[in-house]
């Protein structure tokens, strides 16, 4: 077990990072099709394929999610990802063809100081297509890397968090997930994450909360004129779920978003999550499930705290800084 989306057998993920685009691309991919549905709870949302993750909807499996920077010039992306699954004979089958299945949610990172002088064409298709080539099911990088490249939040330097959880019955669940939030995950400008109840094994720094609060500490909290937005990411178990329960498991992973930012959902972001299911283990009980969804809140919290202590800050003048800039020499 890796603590990362990896420790579900079948998904790989893969990362294509460009610092001079401030921006980037993240894949992930299923081995086969994935049961999969998805939650938008944001404002402003952009994705490609998210209504077809409606319950209500004909298509219930995925082929792969990608997360991406670039605002809407990054739905480019997953005709990448569609590319290389379409090379492998991937995708659901229409007559004498396939069609790939590749949702995908993007976050806005188009004014955080970087090169964003592409020219006429962006380069997020090519950038999807690498992402899938670089797909694996080995350990992967977090913070400002794949689609947490650009990623800033209220107080700290955005990043991609992943993190995974087993129930009391032996199911497993991950979260992966690129923060880029209006709000804050850190209680003020301190140390503490609105995520520590939930931390496991110091996976970001094991500060907890702090000893009290004041009114400063939950007062409102985000950017200011430059309003770059949205987190989005997805839950992968290896349970056994119909899409109406993959769709309730991608609810609760909205829920453990609002536990790890602070505020979220406003009408400026655009929080997206997906939920998908590998379906290699029966579930056995109600409680069965009803913990599997605690845990797609508990794993979002987690990786959202995650992916802020793992961010760097981008190499050029003006950048904002990382928590680890501010806190690293303090963490355990």
């Amino acid at each position: 077990m890796h603590n990362l989306l990896i420790d579900i057998e079948g998904v790989s993920v893969g990362h294509v990072t460009d610092l001079q685009l401030g921006s980037g691309v993240t894949a992930i991919l299923f081995d086969e099709p994935a049961t999969a549905s998805g939650c938008i709870l944001g404002g402003a949302p952009g994705g490609r394929d998210t209504a077809l993750l409606d319950p209500s909807m004909t298509i219930a499996k995925v082929d792969a999610f990608v997360l991406s920077g670039g605002s809407a010039f990054g739905l480019d992306a997953a005709g990448g990802v569609q590319a290389g699954l379409r090379e492998i004979g991937r995708g659901f089958p229409v007559g004498t063809t396939r069609v790939p299945i590749v949702p995908q949610a993007i976050l806005m990172d188009l004014l955080n100081g970087s090169n964003k002088e592409w020219g006429v064409h962006s380069p997020y298709r090519e950038m999807g297509y690498a992402a899938f080539k670089a797909a694996s099911a080995q350990p992967f990088l977090l913070g400002s890397v794949g689609a947490g490249t650009g990623a800033t939040t209220a107080t700290w330097k955005g990043g991609l968090g992943s993190v995974g959880a087993t129930t009391t019955g032996g199911h497993r669940i991950a979260a992966i997930v690129a923060v880029n939030a209006l709000g804050s995950t850190t209680v003020g400008t301190s140390r503490h994450f609105w995520a520590a109840p939930f931390e496991q094994n110091g996976e970001f720094g094991g500060f907890g909360l702090p000893p009290q609060f004041s009114p400063a500490d939950t007062a409102m909290c985000i950017k200011g004129a430059t309003q770059t937005a949205t987190t989005i990411g997805c839950v992968v178990t290896d349970a056994v779920l119909t899409k109406a329960q993959a769709h309730r498991l991608s609810i609760m992973a909205q829920g453990g978003l609002a536990r790890a930012v602070m505020p979220s959902h406003l009408a400026s972001d655009g929080d997206t999550m997906f939920a998908a299911a590998t379906g290699k283990m029966p579930l056995e009980t109600v409680n069965d499930f009803a913990e599997l969804c605690h845990l797609a809140a508990m794993t979002v919290s987690r990786a959202i705290a995650r992916g802020i202590y793992e961010a760097s800050s981008l190499p050029y003048p003006g950048a904002q800084k990382a928590w680890r800039d501010q806190f690293a020499g303090e963490a355990e």
